[in-house]
């Protein structure tokens, strides 16, 4: 991929972006996808690197856990998160098959002989939502949740000034999404919400899910505690590639979780059996038992896609599709939500209905593939996205 140093164009994501899609673009040749947002589509070279990475098993075996192979490679993935979030430490970035699981580890670094006070919205995804209910349900959480008050046209918005008023100094957990799931809002005024829990005592976990890839984002900037996300959408590493992050000052604390593994253990390939758990200083520390390490096989190329061709031009492309969704959607006589500042929006536009699961089984019939949540079907291009609705 030769791409110069300025904004992306058509005919320039034609000649040197498509042709690194070959393959999945010949297999849904004639389709419009746009559900970029949900399952983002891979690179070619990704299905050569899983192979490379599943060939080191048979030709290096037990060796293939080397610094220069798989060891290697996951130290590569982690990087290359890390840079995404700002992040100087790569170890401060912990692979996770999940978001949740993240969320799991975090929730577990609290002392067990209290509840952990949480405050979320209404809006977090289904696993965080589920989590945090069942954890609250087992008397290990209380939590505040916090509804949305104002809407946008049809769509229901999150409001950090609500979030501000249920934060006191009997808080230990913020949990909230930079860009909420369903709706792509982005929230505005998240530094305060950061600010005002440190004040408070607590800590602040973001869900940057809808936001690493869309646009640039700064772990440091914020100040966040920890960040929960994955590679399955925008970053195109599919399922399993996800990540807890965790700020280099709680890292220092020597903050340490439960969901642990023998991966977590200093020393690790020593075997040793000290009385005492000792763990790597470090995001090290957080790890847990031996790892998919395929993952990352599978989810590098896509990371270092993004990197190339740059988020903020990514984000400004992006921009200019969705303009051209809404407006062809609109000739379809579709009830489409047009934000005053599309910049507060994430990578997706939204078509508001009664019935969104037949809509979009009426638009896949004809070769536009997309997806719905709640009374929302929701229509996310990307690079590779032509837009001929």
């Amino acid at each position: 991929m030769n791409l110069p140093n300025c904004p992306l164009k058509k005919d320039l994501v034609d000649r040197e972006i498509r042709p690194l899609f070959s393959r999945v673009l010949k297999a849904h040749e004639g389709v419009e996808y746009l559900a970029n947002h949900s399952l983002g589509r891979p690179l070619d070279q990704t299905f050569d690197n899983i192979a490379r990475g599943a060939a080191l098993w048979a030709d290096k075996l037990d060796e293939a856990w080397s610094d220069e192979h798989w060891m290697g490679e996951a130290h590569k993935y982690r990087s290359l998160i890390a840079k995404l979030l700002d992040l100087n430490d790569p170890s401060a970035v912990v692979p996770k098959t999940s978001a949740g699981q993240g969320l799991r580890a975090v929730l577990n670094s609290f002392p067990g002989d209290r509840k952990i006070n949480v405050v979320t919205t209404r809006g977090e995804f289904d696993s965080i939502d589920f989590i945090l209910k069942t954890y609250s349900q087992q008397g290990r959480t209380t939590v505040r949740w916090i509804e949305p008050r104002d809407a946008e046209g049809p769509v229901p918005t999150f409001q950090a000034s609500d979030i501000l008023r249920a934060i006191d100094d009997s808080t230990d957990l913020v949990v909230v999404s930079a860009v909420f799931f369903g709706t792509g809002q982005v929230l505005q005024d998240l530094d305060q919400v950061v600010t005002k829990a440190h004040a408070c005592g607590a800590l602040v976990l973001l869900d940057v899910y809808h936001a690493i890839g869309v646009f640039p984002f700064s772990m440091n900037a914020f100040d966040a505690d920890f960040c929960i996300g994955g590679c399955y959408k925008y970053l195109r590493g599919g399922p399993g590639a996800c990540y807890l992050a965790i700020h280099p000052r709680i890292l220092a604390e020597g903050r340490r979780t439960l969901d642990t593994g023998w991966f977590a253990k200093k020393d690790t390939f020593q075997y040793l059996r000290p009385e005492t758990a000792d763990t790597w200083p470090g995001g090290d520390g957080w790890l847990e038992s031996t790892p998919p390490v395929l993952t990352a096989y599978q989810a590098t190329p896509g990371l270092e896609f993004t990197h190339k061709v740059g988020v903020e031009r990514i984000r400004a492309y992006t921009l200019e599709l969705l303009d051209s969704i809404r407006e062809s959607l609109r000739r379809r006589d579709l009830e489409v939500f047009q934000p005053q500042n599309p910049k507060h929006w994430g990578a997706y536009a939204l078509v508001h209905s009664d019935d969104a699961p037949k809509l979009c089984d009426n638009l896949r019939t004809q070769g536009i593939v997309t997806d719905a949540r709640g009374d929302f079907v929701r229509f996310g291009p990307d690079l590779l996205s032509k837009v001929t609705l």
